[in-house]
């Protein structure tokens, strides 16, 4: 493996986050940068949001008047894992 030595400026908390990380795992903090940035790489497409996907759904929300509002949405997550947990919400007329 070839190796590149970058300076980097962070902040302290996230500093004493990563050699905390570090420290758990035994691992040196630069294993730790590289593996979450592999882990971000899997789970995000940096190559740009799908914009004609955003479109269509805001056109579809502007026909329908159909959505689901925030509050529901934070409901039924702060739910999640309860004894009560809530439904998904379905999307209501907002208009």
């Amino acid at each position: 493996m070839n190796l590149v030595s970058r300076t980097l400026e962070i902040d302290v908390d996230t500093d004493a986050r990563l050699r905390e990380i570090a420290s758990e795992r035994g691992k040196d903090v630069a294993t730790v940068l590289a593996e979450a940035v592999a882990l971000l790489d899997s789970v995000i497409d940096l190559s740009g949001p799908d914009l004609a996907e955003d479109r269509d759904r805001y056109e579809e929300f502007k026909r329908t008047g159909l959505a689901v509002p925030l509050d529901d949405v934070k409901a039924w997550v702060a739910s999640w894992g309860s004894a009560n947990e809530l439904p998904r919400p379905q999307p209501r007329k907002t208009k």
